[in-house]
């Protein structure tokens, strides 16, 4: 890469990013949540090359240098900030599943953004990365601005553009929120989950989506007992039903049930909401991974910066 400034061989940054669920049953592409599950990248600029260390989710899957999305996003995070990279050893320890709605390619791209922001903290140039300058680079990297706003901000994060700036307002939960997150083995691309989707939808359904929106705000910020009605969608989860029917079917045992459960972003995992003690009754041995989480308040944040020389 090349640029005006070069970091110190020798300096590192740590960060953290947290998982995120997007959609929120009718909100589609407009709101997120940001869970507390987090992946911890640390990169090291070194004299050249790159090597890259993964443990946890991807360890046996994911590539070992510069095409990793975490060192793409690193990349163009310091060509912003105009700044050269000689070479990058990179560790990543992560735990957000992936394929699975959950917001790993965005925690991935968060982090390297992220890590660009400390690294070029070193020189003085972190200004210019600041949190509109990672929201636009991460949206333009992986496509889903509810996602990544939810990662890089935290709580309840609503997403919109205005012309070619992607624009955020950042929300508190209610403090007895809890969320409790079914994972499946299998996987599903988010690609072929939008490929579901027909190019245009009945005009009642966006009507009903439109409604069920505006009450999500109040639902998972003042009033927990507008959940269940707030969660209903007729967007897309039931075009994409035929790709996870197992999902589908548990969506709609747990909401008969009276818990406001979704579909987690693209799927197949479902995002389950309520008020805290009545999340820990709900059944989870469904011989998938159940997750009790809470809402994270921060979202991605610098742990540290470590200034070679």
């Amino acid at each position: 890469m090349s640029g005006s400034s070069r970091i110190p061989v020798g300096t590192r940054a740590r960060v953290r990013v947290p998982a995120s669920s997007a959609n929120l049953g009718p909100a589609f592409d407009a709101a997120g949540l940001a869970l507390t599950l987090y992946d911890t990248v640390e990169a090291e600029v070194s004299a050249g090359g790159c090597a890259v260390q993964v443990e946890g989710e991807g360890a046996g899957t994911l590539p070992r240098d510069e095409t990793h999305l975490v060192v793409r996003a690193l990349a163009a995070g310091l060509q912003q900030a105009g700044l050269d990279l000689p070479g990058v050893r990179l560790h990543a320890l992560n735990r957000v599943p992936h394929g699975r709605g959950l917001g790993s390619s965005s925690a991935a791209t968060v982090a390297g953004l992220l890590v660009a922001r400390g690294l070029a903290a070193a020189v003085g140039r972190q200004s210019l990365l600041d949190d509109a300058t990672l929201l636009r680079l991460a949206t333009q990297f992986e496509g889903h601005a509810d996602n990544v706003g939810a990662t890089l901000v935290g709580g309840l994060t609503l997403v919109w553009e205005s012309g070619a700036e992607v624009r955020w307002r950042r929300l508190d939960v209610h403090p007895d929120l809890a969320v409790l997150v079914l994972v499946p083995h299998e996987t599903l691309s988010t690609a072929r989950a939008r490929g579901l989707i027909p190019a245009s939808v009945p005009h009642r359904a966006a009507a009903f989506n439109a409604g069920r929106s505006a009450l999500l705000v109040p639902a998972l910020t003042t009033d927990l007992s507008l959940l269940l009605p707030a969660t209903e969608d007729r967007l897309h989860q039931p075009y994409r039903a035929g790709a996870f029917p197992e999902s589908m079917g548990l969506v709609s045992v747990l909401r008969r049930q009276g818990h406001a459960a979704v579909i987690s972003g693209a799927g197949p995992s479902i995002l389950v909401l309520g008020r805290r003690g009545d999340l820990e009754a709900v059944e989870a041995d469904y011989g998938w991974s159940a997750y009790r989480l809470d809402v994270d308040p921060a979202g991605a944040v610098l742990v540290g910066t470590t200034v070679a020389g």
